[in-house]
């Protein structure tokens, strides 16, 4: 904590913080999650334990001291040590036994391939064959430089992640959280399916602070589904409700998720630049959703919340000074200053805040639990990114990158349609048994380079990758949010996530928007960008209607088909061209003919 507030004001050259960042997160991480002391093995565990701490401390040390050579030596031409390779193996012996702790077997999995592929390129077949890796070389790219595990994703991890995830502990420990529960339940808790739709409010406000689809289950889960399970929902559909409102907190502004900050590194611009590109296909996203469990709601005749349950939660009139943190957090970005100033300062604001509101005693108490609870979130973190930080090198380095993006065009028969197919498979595949800044930044190094060969903008590739690896944290059959989900209603994981992947559907082509349409990410005129937004809505709405089968009456399968495929074309297609005012045109006159009709239906018999 103490070496993250004298950086954030007196930076130091990055061969020197970022090592010392990522080591302590390490020797957190190994002090947090210890290895089981199980008899008859307790001795070893503990040997093995400290062993690696002392690594971890024994690193810090050669950095520093070696800090002047590191930083003056030129890249390929002065000589790698023996110092320099004993110090590589602990660093990366350490680093690998922290991601096995925190991730499992899965991201450690894929590091071993791409080191394997990295040392022993010679051995893979055809057009993934290369030379290889000499020890020293691999020493080099990978310890010894800002490409490798002290590269892009330390950075970000040191400059962004670390304070967010403080800011994100420190809001939830003086009530934000629980604010924006009793908000969700304020707006949807008398209508039906309150539970479901007080899950989806309080999941993408909350979601927007937090970052984690899981965290973010965790937190709000406890809460909304119980609610959902007293107002008729299955524990399934519970579960799936939850898992998928707050899996687009990843996708929610101004934090959203660990990725977005990998998007602003990669592409050298600000924060707030990439939050504001966030913006409209995260609403569109929680519009759907929303309107899609409304209309489930209704066609099921889902219960609204009870009296007692609506009693229960706080009023929110009084606690609406919580929300200053967060308009502190995005005033800061949009008047110019960096992410880490402003979750700096709302930081800060929280502190005044609980010190203003609460007793000294329990302002004390928040104080050490939060900062226990955000350090070892940001080494939850910082470890498992900075390994990743050896996939971009050995992908780089061997020029896999564009050799898997030279075989995706030709395999797509350069079709810009077939190849982000592929990329959306890839992306949900990958994201299956990985965190989501994981499979994005795989996603982004082998996928990216593609799409931007066929002709799409960098911000737009970036967005799509990440989308659909969030995307992922609900796909069978492994999704991490749906089983975090399932394991609160105490529901099958799969059933679960089957029906959480149902839910998704109904956003799941708003990246195909993006794409076509640059305006999404904010790029145009206001006026334009605006109108570019509400076709979105109005698109994502219709293909909830289309899914559910619902509006006002059951819809019958032609009216879904029509609207289905009309609500498709207006999502894919240019707002504003020809062919999005005749689809419209002939979308509205469905719409409009099906509520006249089913007013008639519902309009009692006049009396004789």
């Amino acid at each position: 904590m103490g070496f993250q507030s004298y950086i954030a004001f007196f930076p130091q050259p990055p061969l020197l913080q970022r090592p010392i960042h990522l080591t302590f997160g390490i020797a957190l991480l190994l002090l947090a999650k210890p290895l089981p002391r199980v008899h008859p093995y307790r001795k070893v565990a503990s040997f093995v334990d400290w062993t690696l701490l002392i690594s971890v401390a024994s690193v810090v040390i050669y950095y520093v001291s070696e800090f002047q050579r590191l930083t003056e030596r030129i890249e390929g031409i002065d000589a790698v040590l023996a110092i320099d390779i004993f110090f590589c193996c602990l660093l990366l012996c350490a680093l690998l036994e922290g991601v096995r702790r925190t991730v499992g077997w899965s991201l450690l999995g894929v590091l071993l391939l791409f080191l394997l592929y990295g040392f022993a390129g010679s051995i893979f077949p055809g057009w993934l064959q290369f030379s290889g890796f000499t020890v020293r070389e691999g020493v080099e790219i990978l310890s010894m430089t800002v490409n490798g595990i002290l590269g892009i994703t330390t950075a970000t991890s040191l400059q962004f992640v670390f304070y967010f995830v403080l800011f994100g502990a420190v809001y939830s420990a003086i009530g934000g959280g629980q604010l924006f529960i009793d908000i969700g339940l304020m707006i949807a808790g008398r209508h039906q399916g309150a539970g479901a739709k007080a899950a989806v409010v309080a999941s993408s406000l909350m979601g927007s602070i937090s970052g984690s689809a899981v965290a973010n289950v965790a937190t709000t889960g406890v809460f909304t589904v119980p609610l959902m399970r007293k107002s008729g929902y299955s524990s399934s559909m519970a579960g799936a409700i939850e898992a998928i409102a707050s899996t687009g907190g990843q996708l929610m502004p101004p934090i959203m998720g660990v990725a977005a900050f990998v998007i602003a590194e990669m592409l050298q611009v600000s924060y707030a630049r990439v939050a504001l590109a966030g913006l409209i296909p995260a609403v569109a996203f929680y519009i759907a959703i929303f309107v899609f469990v409304d209309l489930l709601a209704r066609r099921d005749q889902t219960l609204a919340a009870s009296f007692e349950t609506l009693k229960k939660s706080q009023p929110v009139a009084p606690r609406l000074y919580l929300l200053l943190p967060p308009v502190v957090l995005i005033a800061v970005l949009v008047v110019g200053y960096s992410a880490t100033y402003a979750a700096i300062s709302a930081t800060i604001s929280c502190v005044f805040l609980a010190l203003v509101t609460l007793t000294k005693k329990n302002s004390a108490h928040i104080s050490v639990d939060t900062l226990n609870k955000a350090m070892n979130q940001a080494a939850y973190v910082a470890v498992p990114i900075a390994a990743i930080g050896i996939i971009i090198a050995v992908a780089i380095q061997s020029n896999l990158a564009l050799k898997f993006s030279s075989q995706l065009i030709s395999g797509s028969g350069e079709s810009l349609y077939e190849a982000m197919l592929f990329i959306v498979l890839g992306c949900l595949l990958m994201g299956m048994g990985l965190p989501t800044v994981a499979a994005y930044i795989i996603g982004a190094i082998l996928f990216v380079p593609a799409l931007l060969r066929l002709g799409i903008s960098e911000m737009a590739a970036h967005f799509f990758v990440m989308y659909y690896c969030v995307l992922s944290m609900v796909t069978p059959p492994v999704a991490l949010a749906s089983y975090t989900a399932a394991a609160i209603a105490k529901s099958h994981p799969m059933k679960t996530s089957l029906k959480a992947f149902r839910l998704a559907l109904v956003s799941f082509f708003i990246p195909v928007a993006f794409v076509f349409d640059s305006r999404l990410l904010g790029d145009g005129a206001i006026l334009d960008v605006l109108f570019a937004a509400v076709s979105l809505s109005v698109g994502t709405t219709l293909w909830a209607i289309a899914l559910a089968g619902y509006l006002g009456r059951v819809l019958r399968v032609y009216e879904r088909v029509v609207i289905g495929v009309g609500a498709l074309n207006l999502i894919c297609s240019l707002a504003g061209s020809t062919m999005w005012f005749a689809t419209f045109s002939i979308l509205a006159a469905l719409i409009a003919w099906i509520l006249v009709t089913t007013g008639r239906q519902r309009r009692p018999p006049a009396a004789s």
